[in-house]
Formats: structure tokens, sequence, C-alpha cells
């Protein structure tokens, strides 16, 4: 028995389990209500009769399906636990959870016909929003999945109305826009169908600024490039900030920390960027000083990186 493992034999223990719309579990035939009794040695996975004390960690290894039947039960016996399963050598099975009742009981909010939502009228899964179909929301009215937002039929959008994926703006048709309106990506401006623009009412892709000058690429050059291909590898000191010690400012900047409970703070690692700049490759280093415009003073300013160092 592992160190996870815990042997019971005092009290009797209520809990779940599921079977096959047969009845059946593992290869046993059971019957509701009935009682059932192994001369066994315990073992997880191995030896005995499986249950959870709570009905909704049961589907961590059934399917949420309807076709199956759900019980309530008593364990008797001996019993050994690991995570949120239980195993023991005697099972009352006391009597089947219509599932109009079952889905109250997974769910902490109303009217739901998925798992694990504390929301209302939910027919995905784990959703702490209201009336979505898809799963992990803290929005409402979501066809799709992780939506902070609120009537998106996209993915991961913490903004509203989204067709798209990804977006923290309104009403867009593409992924990534930051902006409302765009049928086009990465757009931080509005009603774009191009892609990658700040501004409005765009078509084509505009150049952008490199070291606060104009330069001749576009976003997606730079996207493209070596250059930030080869600064992506840059290494990063990152500092995990639980929600609880934010600041005010953090806060806004990271809305997001509402959901994950925190966020990751980047911090001062001045010598360990200047220690990767000296490792560089000289054809690297090329790379990314012949981006255009480039300035030595507000590379540093920015990546802590002097480039005249030796």
């Amino acid at each position: 028995m592992t160190e996870l493992e815990r042997k019971q034999q005092a009290e009797p223990i209520k809990g779940y389990k599921v079977f096959n719309p047969d009845w059946t579990c593992m290869g046993k035939q059971y019957t509701c209500p009935g009682k059932f009794e192994e001369n066994i040695v315990l073992s997880m996975c191995g030896a005995g009769m499986h249950f959870c004390k709570k009905a909704g960690h049961c589907f961590n290894y059934y399917d949420f399906d309807p076709a199956n039947h759900v019980a309530e039960v008593i364990s008797y016996g001996d019993v050994i636990e690991v995570g949120d399963k239980c195993c023991t050598n005697k099972l009352e099975i006391v009597r089947e959870i219509p599932w109009a009742e079952l889905l109250a009981i997974v769910n902490t909010g109303k009217g739901n016909t998925g798992k694990g939502n504390s929301g209302d009228y939910n027919s995905g899964d784990n959703n702490s929003g209201h009336c979505n179909s898809g799963d992990e929301n803290a929005g409402n009215y979501n066809s799709r999945s992780g939506n902070s937002g609120d009537y998106n039929s996209g993915y991961c959008n913490s903004g509203h109305f989204n067709d798209g994926d990804f977006n923290s703006g309104d009403f867009n048709s593409g992924s990534y826009n930051s902006g409302h309106f765009n049928s086009g990506d990465y757009n931080s401006g509005d009603w774009n169908e191009c892609d990658f623009s700040s501004g409005c009412f765009n078509t084509e892709e505009q150049k952008i600024y490199f070291f606060n000058q104009p330069s001749d690429w576009t976003y997606r050059d730079w996207v493209c490039s070596e250059a930030r291909k080869i600064l992506s590898d840059m290494p990063k000191v990152l500092e995990y900030v639980q929600l609880s010690d934010m600041t005010d400012e953090e806060r806004k900047k990271h809305p997001e920390a509402e959901t994950t409970g925190g966020y990751l703070r980047e911090m001062d690692n001045t010598e360990t960027v200047n220690e990767w700049w000296k490792k560089l490759k000289e054809e690297n280093k090329e790379m990314i000083m012949s981006m255009p415009n480039f300035d030595r003073r507000i590379f540093k300013q920015i990546t802590g990186i002097d480039v005249d160092a030796v």
C-alpha cells in the first residue's frame, strides 16, 4: 500500500459508482439494489470494487453519458483511497440516481445539462458563466470553450460577440484581435479586413515603426523574421504572483488573473540577458542588429542588453 492510499475499516463510506448500460463494471455483473463482497487483497485498479465519494469525480473515469447508470453506494468493508478514487471489498448498491437528479448533484448552478458548472443553464462542462454550450467559460452564451466574454462562437475570447478565437475585442470574425469589428487577424484597431493593423478601416497591411522611426517592414515581416525568432529565445526570469499579492496596477494590466488566480511577473534579468548575448553566435548578433533603424541605446533600454560590452 502506497503512502497515497488510506485503509479504513470502522465507518461505512457513502459514495457514487457508474455502471455500463447493462449494469456491468470492469467485467463484473451488478444489480441495483444489491450487496457484493469479494475475498481479495485490495489493489487500486487491480482488485476490488471502485467508487468515488463525489459524483462528479466518477466522470474522471467514465463518459458523461445518460446511457450509463449512476448509483448511490455504501462501502462496509476495507477501503483504500488514492486521489478521488476509492476501492473496497464490500459494496452495497443502494439506488439508481435519475439523470435529472444527477445533473443537480454534479452542478452547483441551475438548469445545466453538462457537469461541473457553477453557472446556470449550461450544456457544456465546468462553466462559471451561464447558458454556455461550450466548456470552461466564465462568460455567458458561448458556444465554444474557454471564453471569459459573452456571446462568442469562437474559443478563448475575453471580448464579446466574436466568431473568431483569442479576441480581447468585440464583434470580430477574425482571431487574436484586441480591436473591434475586424474580419482579419491580430488587429488592435477597428473595422479592418487586413491583418496586423493598429488603424481603422484598412484593407492593406501597414508598414511599422522600428526604434521610433518609420521602416519598410510590415508586422508580418517582423513576425516571420529571423531576428524575432532569435530574440524569442532570450531568457526571462519569471515569478508567479498570487492574485492576493498583486498590485492594483497589475490587476488592471492582467485581468485574466481573476480567473487563473495570479500571473507571471517578469523580474529584472539584466545580467542573465547580457550573458546570453555574449554567448550568441556572431551571425545571430548581426541578424538582430540588421533590424531596420537599429539603435543601440534604445535596444539596451528595452532589453537590458549592451551590444558594445566586451
